[in-house]
């Protein structure tokens, strides 16, 4: 059998060398012995782009036909649910598997899509995005795609895991570090699991064609590095935001407006923040509605694995709990430009504010945003648009607000790598005098220019002044009282 390629046949067992005619996959060695691992939970720790959800989607595939099982993908959103199947359903042409494809809308007052494919003999393979209440009520072999991204990990485990407990059921768990706070990482020292780490190095070892030092040199950043090429749980203990608390905020379920024309059909108030860059940095425009209990829930889902009087993710307390709802602060649009020149983030800037929803903006007026937030505020009035100067006062305030928001759950964002790193990436440093400062390196080409966008959007929320109103008062009259 060759080194670098299996070949396997459509029932799950490998074809030998001379059997031409059959379809192949190529596979590196560890995938390969990944794929034909006959243990029943598997734990897999890999490298970005290591092809984790390759190999993971093709074992699962012949474990399907092998043992006539239905297979359930859990991903940590939507975006990521589709590629995992997409990837799935390349597979079975690969391997002249017929297959149907279906996208269904089985849990419509979720606004959840359930990806299906068939496979011969009936056997099912379900693509989802990561979410409690969806989790329940299958039967089958599990796959826990990107596991440490996942929101509500604790709850999916609990939901999930009774899915294998008949027939012998199989579940793989398969993910990138991300901190210690989170159940993948929990995992790592379960006995009852056939454990695989791989990092970068060790898969060029095994084949794959990288060139890691070139790698490391252009992402210019060895913490991130080490995190997401040499599989390293890092600590946590410097950032301001840790990756568990972010993850308590990602809503896999929220769906982006991808254009400000898109939000016009929004019946509730917006607030935007914008950090502008220009060639190093990216600008960033965030938008935040700012949502009811009721509002926030019929959105999209609500969270079951709130305790009695804990603030969940849509924002709203627990029946039973004293004291009025707080009102959810829910991502509808995220828009990123980068190197974009100044006329184009003008435009958008107008189209976006032109929004009779937007309630109040706030920008970025120090060095290169000078121009757009001093042009932003001449068209829109000072009552809509506040241009802010970032000082170490202020970056203080703006980021304890974010952070507030988020130890709160009363903010929800994407599931979105980028997000989860840019955030992440805020660290508190000490200065030579003994204070503190907010500082973020350049990483994935932003300088935690998400973060700042972010902030300043619920900085705009909080500090809206009440709710706009007009009264009819009697027409305006003059009184006689002497010579005219």
């Amino acid at each position: 059998m060759n080194d670098i390629e299996t070949k396997y046949c459509p029932s799950g067992k490998p074809v030998p060398e001379p059997a031409r005619a059959q379809p192949m996959v190529p596979l590196l060695s560890y995938q390969r012995e990944d794929v034909e691992s006959p243990a029943r939970f598997r734990w897999n720790c890999w490298s970005r782009q290591s092809g984790k959800s390759f190999t993971k989607s093709l074992r699962r595939i012949l474990r399907a036909l092998a043992r006539r099982r239905n297979q359930i993908f859990l991903s940590a959103g939507e975006r990521q649910s589709r590629e995992l199947m997409e990837k799935a359903r390349q597979h079975c042409q690969a391997l002249k598997i017929a297959c149907d494809y279906y996208d269904r809308d089985y849990f419509r007052e979720l606004s959840i899509k359930q990806l299906e494919i068939k496979l011969p003999g009936g056997v099912r393979i379900i693509g989802l995005p990561a979410n409690p209440q969806t989790s329940r009520g299958f039967t089958g072999d599990v796959l826990l795609d990107e596991f440490a991204m996942h929101a509500y990990d604790r709850e999916i485990w609990s939901a999930m895991f009774p899915t294998v407990l008949r027939g012998n059921g199989e579940l793989d768990v398969a993910s990138t570090p991300k901190g210690r706070g989170n159940r993948f990482y929990q995992l790592r020292d379960n006995p009852q699991f056939s454990h695989s780490t791989l990092t970068l190095p060790d898969a060029i070892a095994q084949g794959l064609n990288v060139d890691a030092e070139q790698i490391r040199l252009a992402m210019g950043d060895d913490l991130l590095y080490r995190q997401e090429f040499l599989c390293e749980f890092l600590d946590e203990s410097s950032s301001f935001l840790t990756y568990e608390q972010i993850a308590a905020c990602v809503d896999p379920l929220l769906v982006l407006y991808e254009t400000p024309a898109a939000m016009a059909g929004e019946t509730g108030e917006l607030f935007v923040g914008i950090d502008v860059g220009r060639l190093r940095d990216l600008t960033v425009m965030w938008v935040l509605a700012k949502e009811e209990a009721t509002q926030a829930s019929r959105r999209t889902s609500g969270h079951e694995g709130t305790k009695e009087g804990e603030v969940g993710t849509r924002g709203q307390r627990d029946e039973g709990t004293k004291g009025p709802s707080l009102p959810s602060l829910t991502t509808v649009a995220i828009f990123e430009l980068a190197g974009a020149p100044f006329r184009v983030q003008d435009e958008l800037i107008g189209e976006l504010l032109s929004l009779r929803q937007v309630r109040r903006c706030c920008i970025d007026a120090g060095g290169l945003g000078m121009q757009l937030a001093e042009r932003a505020v001449e068209r829109f009035g000072d009552h809509r648009v506040e241009g802010v100067r970032f000082t170490p006062v202020l970056k203080s305030q703006l980021a304890g607000g974010l952070r507030i928001a988020v130890e709160s759950r009363r903010i929800r964002i994407p599931a979105d790598e980028h997000i989860r790193n840019d955030w992440h990436s805020l660290e508190r440093m000490m200065t030579e005098s003994g204070h503190f400062r907010l500082a973020a390196p350049r990483r994935e080409g932003s300088h935690a220019d998400r973060f700042w966008a972010a902030a300043l959007a619920v900085y705009a929320a909080n500090e809206a002044m009440g709710i706009a109103q007009c009264a009819n008062v009697r027409r305006l009259q003059y009184v006689r009282t002497g010579t005219w």
